[in-house]
């Protein structure tokens, strides 16, 4: 049974009891993300959420991770573009413990200056490591390309060298203001009870500002192409238009189509392009959706002689596809829909960061049996609609690789009766 509680300062909690497990879930949302950052310090989020497992006031590094892997639960965390999370899972005698040590990173990180002097070299490692993945780095050329100019746009992991310009002082103050209580929502699934999480969270959680000052810029949809000749074997090719937000009546139509288009083996796009022609290994679509707007996208990897073909083809996939749906292929779609959102209720971990991100982004914790019937609502006039919507606007084009033979954004714009 999923409960809420609201603290007078704003802080959200949810409980998620599972009565059959022997151990908990539970985590720390908070709605900052790398969309909130200024130019200058662009990848904070991202960095601080690193440092926070470098030290408190009251723990060193060592002793946070020894204190969960002492009882065998694993500690970590995640930065998006609108959101920062830290979770843990443990036994459900060690709730408390986990609980404390949440509160503990989430509000007295030091931000030591020896220790952000090295985690900075693991994030420039990690940055390096993007850009020398192909299949990475072209989706953060992708949405450079899609919203340039704007947070929405720049990689979270920020660049080499505002990683290298952030201080302790900067982090501190980012952390104190922006990790405020109104924003962050706590969750928490398994054998946990719902008075337990409030009175632990009350008692634990007593230094978070009533209001962050950092507020989020809008997204501004732009498109266009980003083409990079590299040595490399295969080229990499993203082909997106600006999707749908979380809000949007066609949400759900946006992910049943992205699933009959590229959604697995038996999908338009790995039918058409993969099994029949043999031009790619790799191909898929997807849906990504924001609080305020959304890239549709289709990925693929391909090679040098075969990517002539590819682009004609998955533009011709798209022009057809909303008028030539059957029923079949829309109960598959909504058939793995529906299984996934199942399956995922038999996870302690996916039912935590499930009901938080609800909570931040609708406001309430959506029961399954809405979210099924919302599946199971979508039509193939819903699906007309939103196949109109997505794939009649201007597209975003990224190509890395040997691009010689990539069609380009005229030709892609021609065929898709763009120009």
């Amino acid at each position: 049974m999923v409960k809420e509680t609201t603290l007078s300062n704003g802080l959200r909690i949810i409980t998620d009891e599972m009565n059959d497990v022997e151990t908990v879930s539970m985590g720390i949302w908070v709605s900052v993300g790398s969309r909130f950052e200024e130019p200058a310090i662009s990848g904070i989020s991202h960095l601080l959420e690193h440092m926070a497992f470098k030290g408190t006031t009251g723990r060193s590094a060592l002793q946070i991770a020894q204190e969960v892997e002492n009882v065998g639960g694993v500690i970590n965390a995640y930065t998006s573009k609108d959101v920062t999370a830290y979770y843990v899972k443990v036994l459900k005698e060690d709730a408390s413990m986990a609980l404390s040590i949440l509160a503990d990173i989430f509000q007295n990180s030091t931000m030591d200056k020896e220790e952000l002097a090295r985690e900075k070299g693991v994030v420039l490692q990690e940055i390096s490591q993007t850009a020398d993945t192909p299949d990475d780095i072209i989706f953060d050329y992708f949405q450079e390309t899609a919203f340039p100019d704007q947070p929405m746009g720049r990689p979270i992991l920020g660049s080499a060298e505002t990683v290298r310009s952030i201080t302790s002082e900067t982090l501190l103050s980012y952390m104190h203001t922006e990790y405020a209580a109104p924003r962050t929502v706590i969750s928490a699934a398994g054998a946990v009870s719902h008075d337990f999480l409030v009175n632990e969270v009350e008692k634990l959680f007593t230094k978070l500002p009533v209001k962050g000052h950092r507020e989020m810029l809008p997204a501004r949809y732009v498109g266009g192409e980003f083409r990079q000749k590299k040595d490399i074997e295969q080229v990499n090719i993203l082909l997106g238009f600006p999707g749908l937000a979380y809000q949007d009546d066609l949400f759900y139509a946006q992910t049943i189509l992205s699933t009959i288009l590229g959604g697995g083996m038996s999908s338009r796009l790995f039918q058409e392009v993969r099994e029949k022609r043999g031009l790619v290994y790799t191909i898929y679509s997807f849906a990504s959706s924001y609080t305020d707007s959304g890239l549709f996208g289709i990925y693929a990897g391909t090679g040098e002689k075969e990517v002539k073909d590819l682009l004609p083809v998955v533009c011709d996939e798209l022009l057809k596809v909303g008028s030539t749906l059957t029923d079949a292929e829309i109960e598959r779609a909504k058939a793995q829909l529906k299984a996934m959102v199942l399956m995922k209720r038999e996870s302690t971990s996916a039912r935590c960061e499930g009901n938080a991100r609800n909570m931040a982004i609708w406001g309430r914790v959506i029961p399954k049996e809405e979210t099924i019937a919302k599946i199971e609502s979508v039509n193939a006039d819903a699906l007309r609609q939103t196949a109109h919507r997505l794939f009649s606007q201007k597209p975003t084009l990224a190509s890395l690789g040997p691009v010689d033979h990539v069609w380009d954004y005229d030709h892609v714009m021609e065929r898709l009766s763009l120009s």
